[in-house]
Parts: C-alpha cells; sequence; structure tokens
C-alpha cells in the first residue's frame, strides 16, 4: 500500500498545481521567455556596442581602421567631429568614441608612435571592459596589415591559431541559454515543493492528511516526485523547443543522460523545498528565504561565473550544494558531450547530498506534521 499512497498523493499534487494558474505561468515563463531573455541579454556580451570616430587624419589607413568595426559586435561607427563627442557621450549615444589624431597615417610609416585616444562610458560595465579589449586588438591589427605593404619585416615571429573548441562561433548567448534552463530547475523545484506543503497548511489539508493511513515518509515522497516530474517535463521541452529549437544552440551530448542528472538533482533540491517549507509559516516567509538560499546556490555554483575564480574557502563550501554538481554534470554532457564515464564522480554526489537533503527534510517535517497533530 506505501506505493500505492505514494502514487495517489503525487496524483493530488498535480491536480493543485493545475489550479494554481499563478505557478503555471511561472512555469511556463520560467522555461520559456526568461530562457530566451537570458539568452540574448548576457551581461558581458559584446553585442552591438554603438562606436564613435573622429578621424582628424582623413587618411588611408584611418579610413582601415574605421571599416574595421562592423556588426555584430558593433555597430556601423558614426563619424563625428572632435566637438561632437563629448556631448554624444554625455547623451549616452556612444559607448565608444576613437580621436584618430592628424598626420596619424605619416608617423605611423614613419616608425613613430602616434596615440589614438578611446573614450569609453565605464557606467556600462561590461561592454566596456570587453569592449576596450577588441578595440586595441582591431586597431593593432589594422595597422600591421598596413605596415606589410610598405615594410618587409613587420610580420610577426609567432602567429596564433585560434581554435574554439564548443562552441566555435563564439556566441555567448549559447552559454546563457543552457545556463538560465540551469537555474530555473533548481529554482521552480524549490519553489513548487515548498509552495505546495504551504498551501496544505493555509488551506487546512494537512489535518485532513494527518487523519488518513498514511505516514509523513508518504506525504513527503508524493511532493517530490509530482514535482520533480513537472520540472523534468517542462525542462526537456525547453530544451527541445526553446534552445535547441528557437535559437539554434547545438547540443553535444546526450539529453537522456542529462535528465537523469537532473532527475538527481531534483531530488536534492525538492527535498531542500519541503524543508523550506516546514521552516516558513507563510508564502511571504517562505520568498524571503528563498531569496537567502536561492541567491547564493545560483551565483556561486558556477553556473553565472567560474568557479576557478572564487576564493578557495568558497569552492569547498559549495561542494556541499546540489547545484555546484548539476551544473558541472550540464556543462560537460550539453558542451562537451561527456559520457556517464566522464560526470559519475557528479552523479554519485548528487546521490549523496539528495540523500541527506531528503533525511533531513523527512525529519523536519515529522517533526512538523507531531506539533500539528
Amino acid at each position: 500500500m506505501r506505493s500505492a499512497n505514494i502514487l495517489h498523493l503525487g496524483i493530488k499534487e498535480l491536480r493543485s498545481l493545475l489550479r494554481d494558474p499563478i505557478l503555471l505561468a511561472l512555469i511556463v515563463y520560467a522555461f520559456s521567455f526568461e530562457v530566451y531573455s537570458a539568452a540574448k541579454a548576457m551581461p558581458e556580451t559584446l553585442h552591438r556596442a554603438p562606436i564613435a570616430i573622429v578621424d582628424e587624419d582623413r587618411s588611408q589607413l584611418s579610413a582601415r581602421i574605421a571599416d574595421a568595426f562592423i556588426p555584430p559586435h558593433f555597430t556601423t561607427p558614426a563619424m563625428i567631429t572632435r566637438n561632437e563627442m563629448d556631448s554624444r557621450m554625455d547623451a549616452g549615444l556612444d559607448t565608444f568614441a576613437i580621436n584618430i589624431p592628424p598626420n596619424f597615417q605619416r608617423d605611423v610609416l614613419a616608425g613613430r608612435s602616434p596615440i589614438v585616444q578611446l573614450n569609453v562610458d565605464a557606467t556600462r560595465m561590461s561592454q566596456a571592459f570587453t569592449g576596450s579589449g577588441y578595440i586595441q586588438s582591431i586597431v593593432n591589427s589594422e595597422i600591421s596589415s598596413f605596415l606589410q605593404g610598405y615594410r618587409a619585416n613587420t610580420a610577426a615571429t609567432v602567429d596564433l591559431n585560434l581554435r574554439a573548441r564548443f562552441n566555435p562561433e563564439l556566441n555567448q548567448f549559447w552559454f546563457g541559454s543552457v545556463m538560465q534552463v540551469i537555474n530555473s530547475v533548481t529554482m521552480l523545484s524549490i519553489i513548487l515543493t515548498g509552495a505546495a506543503l504551504i498551501r496544505e497548511r493555509e488551506h487546512g489539508t494537512v489535518e485532513h492528511l494527518l487523519v488518513m493511513p498514511v505516514t509523513p515518509f508518504e506525504i513527503m515522497s508524493g511532493k517530490v516526485w509530482a514535482m520533480a516530474l513537472v520540472v523534468l517535463t517542462t525542462t526537456a521541452c525547453s530544451l527541445t523547443l526553446v534552445v535547441q529549437g528557437l535559437l539554434r544552440v547545438p547540443i553535444e551530448g546526450s539529453i537522456p543522460l542529462f535528465l537523469v542528472g537532473t532527475a538527481l538533482h531534483l531530488f536534492a533540491t525538492t527535498s531542500l523545498g519541503i524543508f523550506l517549507g516546514t521552516v516558513a509559516r507563510s508564502m511571504p516567509q517562505f520568498g524571503l528565504l528563498m531569496m537567502l538560499v536561492l541567491l547564493p546556490l545560483q551565483i556561486l555554483s558556477g553556473s553565472t561565473t567560474p568557479r576557478e575564480s572564487m576564493p578557495d574557502f568558497v569552492q569547498w563550501i559549495m561542494l556541499a550544494a546540489p547545484n555546484t554538481h548539476f551544473v558541472m554534470l550540464a556543462q560537460a554532457i550539453l558542451y562537451r558531450g561527456a559520457g556517464l564515464s566522464v560526470v559519475w564522480p557528479q552523479f554519485i554526489s548528487l546521490a549523496l547530498i539528495g540523500s541527506a537533503l531528503f533525511a533531513l527534510s523527512l525529519a523536519r517535517f515529522r517533526k512538523t506534521i507531531g506539533t500539528m497533530a
């Protein structure tokens, strides 16, 4: 009877979810519009950055430099005067403004070191940092190519042959879309299970469950498998329809293997949602707890910035979080086409963390049920 009870309790949770339009709208939004917007609005992406050029030299070299700035990284440069440069940047029309001085080509051919001024709107931090490096590289490259027609010894002694693996087009929205799916998995699994438990308490249906021949283990297991199934199904649909279909992001590895890892991750995060639902007494309290828990999980797990750039003690602490291992296996499978022989340590880690969280949440849930009785 225990398996039957868990099945019927899970079906009850699915029916309750279908009667909650707010949560249904949140699920659809998180795995569709939010994935698309996150892919198209990566904060560090240099995409169509507005640039202006003050060409006081009007030479062949300065024209060559101006023609080198093309989409998608930059917009077509606006050719302006020196007097317009400051006013346009004050008005927010340009992120970058290049000032090519007079006699620039002549000084370059004479072996001098003329100075090209680059003005940057540093309030646009991500584009300012990335774009400055791009502009310096473009200007140096055009000068070197130009000098090859006049000097025989301008070729570099070492040629760097760049081979970008796993993302040959260097499209950063490939990264943003998949990472947003991963973040949505964690967020919704915690929200759905926690909200399901708090909804039981607010509607007074917990008392009905207490008089039924079911155990706390069965009640909790029913909520876990039902909400995990919802998130797992929407994850598969999001990867297929939004990431692969709409955004045209290639998936290198096995989606079924990734979904198995997602199921293990959901085992941990849904248990965490139950635990938070027992701590919070109302939905507003649950929302505050979500802010305290979810933001560190997502930011420090490696989905936003590489873990290697974080302090060592943060890296060690985050090994106890399921997100860290989930991000590692997701990037390995979906980006690099890794198989089970590569990601099995993450699978084992998720199983162990999930078991520990489930046991902790079950103990807390039993205590909460006991106080209600």
